[in-house]
């Protein structure tokens, strides 16, 4: 599946990539997204190998 939507939204600094997707999904969430759509962002971010990669896939999905 490919997203091309993005979120706005503030990431929480200096917080671990679970603290992020927390948020992230929140916003996600009040912006209509659906199931499927934050379950495939929720995946990416828990199986990426660190931390900057998760955070490089949360960048991916939010809006500048």
């Amino acid at each position: 599946m490919r997203i091309r939507k993005k979120v706005s939204w503030t990431p929480p600094a200096g917080t671990s990539r679970f603290v992020q997707l927390e948020a992230f999904i929140k916003a996600a969430e009040a912006q209509h997204w659906s199931e499927a759509e934050v379950q495939f962002v929720i995946n990416e971010v828990v199986e990426a190998p660190d931390e900057a990669e998760a955070q490089d896939i949360l960048q991916d999905y939010t809006q500048r």
